[in-house]
């Protein structure tokens, strides 16, 4: 027998090689939940599903389907429940999974023709009937070169290439209806908990709708957002016509070489997005203020030096004024409900200083610019000025930037608006994207460590605090963007994972970040690596690895 201790400091004693469906009733007993709220197990601090085969003792405690890790394995098993009604209803066609839209997906099936409203609605109904039957999703164990032929029957072309990168001696996979895909993170155990999905036409393909992490069981009613679409849509169409659309066909390049000329496309690329920018700005000509905007580590601070030279080159002298500095005291700051200060909403920036002083400039005074010390909590000058000459262009980069809220003393032609997020248009496989959120996290612990001291639990534990902050004061107003830059750098991954393993292998099972640590590792290795002296000392990267020429 082992013995499994709960979070309440009970235990059990149960035969080896038991599954926490077979207890059910004693975890939500001991957790105070119900069984019906359930969606995993926590096994040491590692995200398990409750088909998962317990044969040491160890700690266990429920995932709740109502938390974020639960909502992530709703939508998981949502994507393999779709897999598998496709493959049942288009078994010559391969489905591909896209980029998040909104509180959806959005998937193409490989065929000259978009998909019609018709062969949406007969997906639809294939699910509805999967999730009817209340199916269980079992898990394989077979050998490598089993799973090789299962992948290539079932034409999963891309998720069979990644097995040429990472190869075990034996792969698990789930398994439903007779449809299997590799196993790499918990789905849920039974397709009948899936109470809340919609599939929509939606340009040459269709959204898979689901709920968001903060109101499970109800669908969002707006995923529109044509400008992060078009965006999305340039970068897949260009991977398309180099060749590289997955991690596996990234490791070719590695694999042979050649990814020296992919790094300088792919910087070339990017530099481009922000010559059109400053393109675009100097056609408007009544601009007086770039204001830059976008979540953590989506690189604001490098794309606002890349947009100055650029804009250099069009003939402006670009000013930069941290928003940063105008940080109001710390005893002035608001607290959240936890009693920390939130330095990240609005109320936490003097903005009748920052107006006082941008209305100042654009009429051709001068300003007392100001600095804030965040070891003392104050606002300091050190006799600074500033004044705008003809050519001058002043860049503002903050998380409030496109909420007009933070400059509504500056009349709206004068402003230029600029939303910047890592967009990577790599998936992982024919079936498994790339969530942004998931590459700036990485990037996140490389640059924490690197340059504020923090460990990859610590970065990890403040991670959702910091996606808190993006959903209530950035996400909002992206659209209210006059462009969208991608900052994805499509080699990036396979550089950042040199410098974020050891991270990662530091955090243990007796901390609770080690089921995050464990799933971020598992997603690394997917990628070959890639030495970081071949990255430019002008690339946006070198912001989070470091050897930058830009100065921060």
């Amino acid at each position: 027998m082992i013995t499994l201790t709960f979070s309440n400091s009970s235990t059990i004693d149960v035969r080896p090689g038991m599954q926490p469906k077979d207890f059910l009733d004693k975890i939500a007993e001991a957790e105070n939940i119900s069984i019906e709220n359930i969606a995993a197990v926590r096994v040491n601090n590692e995200i398990c599903s409750l088909s998962y085969s317990l044969d040491y003792t160890a700690t266990i405690q429920a995932v709740p389907a109502s938390s974020n890790e639960g909502a992530d394995i709703y939508r998981r098993t949502l994507c393999f429940v779709l897999a598998a009604s496709a493959h049942t209803l288009f078994p010559g066609k391969r489905l591909i999974v896209g980029h998040s839209l909104g509180h959806g997906y959005y998937y193409t099936l490989d065929d000259e023709k978009p998909i019609t409203l018709f062969e949406v609605s007969q997906l639809k109904a294939q699910m509805h009937l999967l999730i009817e039957k209340n199916l269980e999703i079992t898990q394989l164990v077979v050998s490598y070169a089993e799973a090789l032929k299962i992948l290539e029957d079932l034409n999963l072309e891309q998720t069979r290439k990644s097995l040429d990168f990472n190869c075990p001696s034996k792969v698990i996979m789930n398994n439903l209806t007779g449809f299997s895909n590799i196993y790499y993170s918990p789905l849920l155990h039974r397709t009948g908990r899936l109470s809340a999905f919609d599939l929509t036409l939606y340009e040459d393909g269709f959204l898979l709708r689901f709920p968001p992490s903060e109101t499970p069981g109800k669908l969002d009613s707006d995923t529109e957002n044509p400008k992060l679409f078009s965006v999305y849509k340039r970068y897949k169409d260009w991977g398309k016509r180099i060749g590289v659309t997955s991690a596996a066909e990234l490791n070719y390049f590695i694999k042979n070489r050649t990814f020296r000329d992919f790094i300088n496309i792919t910087e070339t690329l990017q530099n481009k997005c922000f010559a059109e920018a400053a393109d675009t700005i100097q056609k408007k000509e009544n601009v007086k203020v770039v204001l830059i905007a976008g979540p953590s580590s989506s690189g604001k601070t490098t794309s606002s030096k890349k947009l100055a030279q650029q804009l250099q080159v069009n003939g402006f002298s670009p000013r930069i004024i941290s928003i940063d500095d105008y940080y109001v005291g710390r005893e002035s700051t608001p607290k959240d409900e936890n009693g920390n200060y939130d330095y990240e909403c609005l109320e936490a920036l003097d903005i009748a200083l920052l107006n006082e002083n941008l209305v100042l400039l654009f009429n051709g005074g001068e300003i007392n610019l100001p600095t804030y010390d965040f070891v003392a909590g104050e606002r300091r000058y050190s006799g600074k000025k500033m004044r705008l000459e003809k050519s001058d262009i002043l860049i503002l980069e903050g998380i409030h930037a496109l909420n007009d809220k933070l400059t509504p003393l500056i009349d709206t032609s004068l402003k230029f608006k600029i939303y910047v997020s890592a967009l990577t248009q790599l998936n992982l496989d024919d079936l498994t994207r790339i969530s942004t959120s998931d590459n700036r996290l990485i990037r996140r612990i490389v640059r924490d460590s690197q340059f504020r001291g923090k460990s990859a639990a610590d970065t990890i534990d403040m991670w959702p605090s910091v996606k808190r902050g993006e959903r209530l004061h950035i996400f909002p107003f992206q659209n209210n963007a006059d462009i969208m830059i991608n900052t994805a750098l499509d080699y990036e991954l396979a550089v950042l994972r040199v410098y974020a393993e050891p991270l990662l292998r530091c955090v243990t099972p007796l901390q609770e970040e080690y089921s995050e640590a464990t799933r971020l590792l598992r997603f690394l290795t997917h990628f070959s690596p890639i030495p970081s002296n071949f990255v430019p000392s002008q690339s946006l990267l070198r912001e989070f690895i470091g050897g930058s020429e830009f100065k921060y």
